[in-house]
């Protein structure tokens, strides 16, 4: 997307967004209009109808300045005000020596939608400050082209971890969304956005799984390329599995949160945690007061942050990067931090 059409297509949705609102607030006042008209045919004087009050039209214009303000806000700085969740997870089975382990998520780079290299430093700067044991990226490095992560090689490849730091592929990550010359083109630019994981010091975990040990106890950290309901159903769990035992401690790797309702959380070797990302929170909602509302609730049942059931946690990372609406509006950028705990 060229910076003149990007500029054009913002300013266009933020007017829109606004003029909804808008027209949304002068609707509620004449609703209420309409309710005391209907209200006073019953009344001695008769049938009244209330003329539009000018306050609730300034406040109808205030809540279209609001949301323009809003809207700025998100496209410079909400995109990269990063922030960081943290979740404390207890486990009947996790082995006695990984009480307490911490894991880093982040999920959702798409590199190619940056523009501002120092704000992603803050990013990295944060993920760095939570010392976890483990990191974990789960997928989307990019939206289309290998080359996009080029510029942000040296700022990702700051990250460490002691057990490892580990990556899975995401929808975007294939290059489905893009013509190419040529299929063999295709081909060569997801083997060359595997070259770059490693370039990043990330394995990727492709159908697949490690051991990681600590004092003569393990965990399992298996990973699946994208599965996905309507995104492509490419990854293979029983295949990532194998060779696992079904009471093994497992954390699995997979990108859209769909996976975990299809075949997850009622698989028959069970899986005590997956991690997921792909929703972004749809970059736009409302997140405050213990109230939690994204349009993408219609699309996806598990959206956001953790959920609990059969006894099994999913956590859905609400993304790093941002595309398509270059900003974020009350979903803001997302490093999940968890700690497993052992329940006694």
């Amino acid at each position: 997307m060229s910076r003149f059409f990007q500029i054009i297509s913002h300013a266009f949705l933020i007017v829109f967004a606004a003029e909804v609102v808008f027209a949304l607030f002068l609707l509620l006042g004449d609703a209420y209009r309409l309710l005391i008209a209907i209200s006073s045919n019953f009344q001695p004087e008769g049938f009244q109808i209330l003329s539009r009050s000018t306050y609730w039209v300034d406040f109808a214009f205030i809540m279209f300045c609001l949301t323009v303000v809003l809207f700025i806000f998100g496209i410079t700085r909400g995109k990269y005000a990063y922030r960081v969740i943290k979740h404390t997870l207890y486990f009947n089975d996790l082995p006695e020596n990984f009480d307490g382990f911490t894991i880093t998520q982040i999920s959702d780079v798409h590199a190619g939608s940056f523009t501002k290299p120092k704000q992603v430093q803050k990013g990295i700067d944060l993920i760095k400050a939570q010392k976890s044991d483990l990191f974990v990226f789960t997928g989307d490095l990019v939206n289309n082209a290998a080359s996009e992560i080029v510029p942000y090689l040296g700022h990702f490849s700051q990250i460490k971890a002691p057990f490892g730091q580990y990556a899975i592929l995401g929808n975007h990550d294939y290059g489905d969304y893009m013509k190419w010359p040529s299929e063999n083109d295709k081909i060569q630019n997801l083997q060359q956005l595997k070259t770059y994981h490693q370039e990043l010091g990330f394995r990727l975990l492709l159908d697949e799984h490690v051991e990681l040990n600590k004092n003569g106890e393990k965990i399992i950290l298996a990973g699946i390329e994208n599965w996905g309901i309507g995104f492509g159903e490419r990854g293979n769990l029983n295949k990532a599995l194998q060779g696992t035992a079904p009471n093994d401690f497992k954390i699995l790797l997979s990108h859209d949160p769909s996976h975990w309702d299809a075949q997850v959380k009622n698989h028959p070797s069970k899986i005590q945690l997956a991690l997921a990302g792909h929703t972004h929170g749809m970059q736009f909602g409302i997140e405050a007061f213990g109230f939690k509302w994204s349009p993408v609730k219609y699309r996806y049942k598990h959206w956001a942050g953790i959920k609990f059931e059969n006894g099994r946690y999913l956590n859905v990372n609400r993304g790093f990067g941002f595309i398509g609406f270059s900003g974020r509006i009350g979903i803001w950028p997302e490093i999940t931090v968890i700690e497993l705990k052992r329940k006694v």
